[in-house]
């Protein structure tokens, strides 16, 4: 009988086959990948949209006493033709003012912040000796839109049985935003419609003008009393150490009205004499909201309403939305007994971290339900070995693409899965034709005269290189979305980062565990000898 003829391997996925076919290491990397995108899918940062680099800043220049048209002429116009020589600038709007000029610089979308910040400080830094007389120092201040975007934002409200104020709310509620500021990549908390409390003093215009008073007088008078007065220390000549200090000067209402504004005909003329003081909340503030709370939320009736103060909790950027939610709601939990104590109510009135996680779990979710019906599908085609086999190349390519995602410090949100949802009908592609392949030599002519070895590394080779140009032409036409521009290119990023090594990830996993799985899972089927079975009959 003639020696059996040996396949000769001519492309990479055969070598791949047959290096990783009878190897002990091939299930174990196997176990790996899929641990690899457990790990990643569970610690990756999860956000609802991609975070986009935006950078810029503001330039504001006073100089008191200047008109809007002289503001525009030797600050503003100077100003923008200065910073048009820094690169990476998209926009420049100056805007003039009384007495101030800001100039407003917008970057290319993608441009560094740090590097930006840094250059619109160097450019302003540099010409400083080129500002008129009579400027004041610019003040720069960048844009910061990493941390400007709230996660979270809670309204918290006297309840209708409370006796808390509004200034008595403040000082609580600000006690809860110390300790949530405190919270791990909680990076900055605002508080929006608060009311403080604050001595307010009304001047009656006609007993200014009967004392031949200005409102500057009443203002310096004011000032004077509200300075810091520091400690005095020094040693006596017998080497004794003298301290004292000065009493604060404004502790109640009748000391501001006690303040003397000015010497009138030998007689003092106090600030009670011009104006009424009243302790109250700081009414030049127009920053106020209301809630309005329903008794019960199937009813359409509303009860009273209830002034309250927002709290906005923003996270740093790269950081996990929905850890950093969890972290914050722990915090208020813990404050539960002295809301109730203090008559405290609150109301979450945005959790981003909780809608970026179910933007997350949904599209895994439809992940799933996609990955069985490739499976059905497959069963009806191929059989249902030939689909368990396929079925287990897409959690592998995954994994894969989320653990490269997660090593490349991307975030997974919303339009990274939609990439791996876009690319799963392409990466059971390679899958698919390998298993076919692999089924019709098993249902060829003379598959009885080879081993399972060599038709599993023979069916493999036979379709590499088709398949390898034909996965490389998907990924060409993903290539080109990596370079649009503008806030439309730094939204899709992920697609053409994360589709190609999916791509990449599915030759691979096809050319190793397809070949390896259907060792262990099919078998050469008993051909029948056709031709002598007719010549029995015959």
């Amino acid at each position: 009988m003639a020696d059996k003829k040996k396949y000769q391997v001519t492309d990479v996925a055969g070598r791949l086959a047959k290096g990783f076919l009878r190897s002990p290491l091939t299930a174990v990397l196997g176990v790996f990948l899929l641990l690899m995108g457990y790990l990643a899918l569970s610690t990756m940062p999860r956000e609802e949209d991609p975070q986009i680099a935006i950078s810029g800043g503001a330039v504001i220049v006073a100089m008191p006493g200047a008109s809007p048209k002289e503001i525009e002429n030797i600050i503003v116009k100077p100003l923008e033709r200065k910073l048009r020589e820094i690169r990476g600038i998209e926009h420049i709007y100056g805007m003039a003012m009384d007495n101030v000029g800001i100039v407003n610089v917008m970057y290319h979308i993608g441009e560094n912040r740090e590097d930006s910040n840094l250059k619109l400080y160097d450019k302003v830094m540099q010409n400083m000796d080129k500002m008129p007389k009579g400027v004041m120092q610019p003040l720069i201040k960048p844009f910061d839109i990493d941390i400007d975007i709230p996660i979270i934002t809670v309204a918290f409200y006297p309840k209708t049985n409370s006796h808390l104020d509004d200034a008595e709310l403040f000082k609580i509620v600000r006690k809860v935003q110390q300790k949530i500021n405190a919270v791990d990549s909680v990076a900055k908390t605002t508080l929006k419609g608060a009311r403080k409390a604050q001595y307010n003093i009304e001047v009656d215009m006609g007993k200014l003008s009967a004392y031949h008073l200005s409102l500057g007088q009443i203002m310096q008078a004011v000032q004077s009393v509200a300075v810091n007065v520091p400690e005095v220390k020094g040693r006596t000549a017998d080497n004794k150490l003298v301290i004292f200090g000065v009493k604060n000067a404004i502790e109640n209402v009748d000391d501001v009205g006690s303040i003397i504004v000015v010497q009138y005909m030998g007689s003092p003329i106090y600030l009670r004499d011009v104006a009424k003081v009243s302790i109250g909340l700081d009414i030049q503030n127009f920053q106020t909201a209301k809630i309005v709370v329903r008794d019960d939320i199937n009813s359409s009736a509303f009860s009273e309403e209830h002034s309250q103060i927002t709290m906005t909790v923003a996270k740093l950027a790269g950081t996990n939305a929905v850890f950093v939610a969890e972290d914050v709601l722990k915090v208020l939990q813990k404050y539960e007994k002295e809301f109730k104590k203090e008559g405290v109510g609150y109301l979450v009135t945005r959790n981003y971290g909780e809608r970026a996680n179910e933007a997350v779990n949904e599209l895994m979710h439809h992940l799933m339900i996609t990955i069985i019906i490739i499976a059905l599908m497959l069963v009806f085609a191929l059989g249902w070995r030939e689909s368990l086999i396929v079925t287990f190349s897409v959690p592998a390519i995954l994994a894969v693409t989320l653990f490269t995602a997660w090593m490349t410090g991307q975030t997974m949100n919303r339009i990274t899965l939609f990439a791996l949802l876009l690319s799963l009908g392409l990466l059971v592609d390679a899958a698919i034709i390998v298993i076919e392949n692999i089924h019709r030599h098993l249902h060829s002519h003379g598959v009885e005269d080879k081993d399972m070895d060599e038709i599993l590394i023979e069916a493999t080779d036979e379709i590499g290189a088709p398949t390898n140009i034909a996965t490389l032409a998907i990924i060409l036409t993903m290539v080109p979305m990596a370079f649009v521009g503008g806030m439309m290119g730094s939204f899709m990023k992920p697609i053409p980062y994360n589709v190609p090594v999916a791509l990449v990830a599915s030759l691979f996993i096809a050319y190793i565990f397809t070949p390896y799985l259907s060792l262990k899972l099919l078998k050469k089927p008993e051909h029948k000898h056709h031709h002598n079975d007719k010549e029995g009959k015959s």
